[in-house]
């Protein structure tokens, strides 16, 4: 689906006539791709590139455009609980337009950064600064669910709550590798300023988005090693949980046992004493009572 953008007075607003100079392609179809790559001569390598999950990110320089591949979370699917994907999005830069080519649609001119545009070299720059946003605010929402489970744990011993914080670390994987593929790329645009003609004012935030990559970088790698840790942890919670009920079960098991070999050994079909004593039922019962208060003493002396 195509949606066209342009600016006016510095500010993106979107353009009814399809005319403008920012074009969006949401999970283009076959019919767009064919525009793309007979129109806009896009390497259809790269196209495809572009809305692979999978895929690095990269720049890419083409005789009359600039092809700029980075990631972008995925939108959260209630079809995989608590797992976070990753997206790729394309940016192709010519001199007169600006086409972005996405997965899914996704609010790509979000933010108070975009108030003020200058120019399609500011609008790039600013989609990947969107980007590492979105990945900052997922990982507040990583983190808050991290620990809503940790609480449950505390106070269970279910698989499955150990399974959610393994898919969390899972995403922050996928979030740590995207990130720092994402830096990679802005370090290449950065070393190539002068080639893209970018001017101060975009090398100066260029430099402010490198250092929001490198913090963003940070903050998932500080949350994938405490959910480690955490994980970690609660296992052996866990495997501590289950030793001392096991260790509480086999002695309630032997406090049983033991009065019940009392009562048996008296029930066998042999002489016995006390056999014809009329107060012998008295005497067999007290016997296993004292079995037990021997046991529970003996238990008490060993420290069980």
């Amino acid at each position: 689906m195509l949606k066209t953008y342009k600016i006016v007075e510095n500010k993106i607003v979107h353009d009814e006539n399809g005319v403008g100079s920012i074009k969006i392609y949401n999970n283009p179809d076959e019919a767009e791709k064919k525009i793309l790559v007979e129109e806009y001569k896009l390497d259809e390598h790269t196209l495809n590139s572009s809305l692979d999950a999978d895929e690095l990110s990269r720049i890419e320089f083409e005789p009359d455009h600039l092809a700029m591949i980075f990631k972008i979370p995925k939108n959260y699917s209630a079809k995989e609980p608590l797992l976070f994907r990753v997206n790729s999005l394309g940016a192709f830069l010519f001199k007169d337009k600006l086409v972005v080519i996405a997965n899914d649609e996704i609010p790509l001119f979000s933010g108070k950064h975009f108030n003020k545009v200058y120019s399609l070299n500011d609008i790039t720059l600013k989609l990947i600064f969107t980007s590492i946003m979105h990945f900052i605010e997922h990982l507040k929402v990583i983190n808050m669910l991290s620990d809503e489970i940790e609480r449950k744990i505390s106070t269970a011993m279910e698989n499955r709550y150990l399974l959610n914080q393994f898919t969390l670390g899972k995403s922050l994987v996928f979030f740590q590798n995207a990130i720092n593929s994402n830096g990679a790329l802005l370090e290449k645009i950065k070393l190539n300023g002068t080639k893209l003609n970018l001017t101060v004012d975009e090398i100066e935030l260029l430099d402010d988005i490198l250092i929001e990559n490198n913090q963003c970088y940070k903050q998932a790698e500080i949350y994938s090693n405490i959910l480690a840790s955490l994980m970690d942890a609660k296992a052996s919670i866990i495997s501590n949980n289950l030793n001392v009920l096991m260790k509480t079960l086999n002695i309630i098991t032997i406090m049983i046992m033991v009065p019940t070999f009392v009562v048996s050994a008296f029930s066998m079909n042999v002489e016995i004493p006390f056999q014809k004593h009329p107060l012998a039922f008295i005497i067999i019962m007290s016997l296993a009572f004292i079995s037990v208060a021997c046991f529970f003493v003996f238990w008490k002396w060993k420290r069980w």
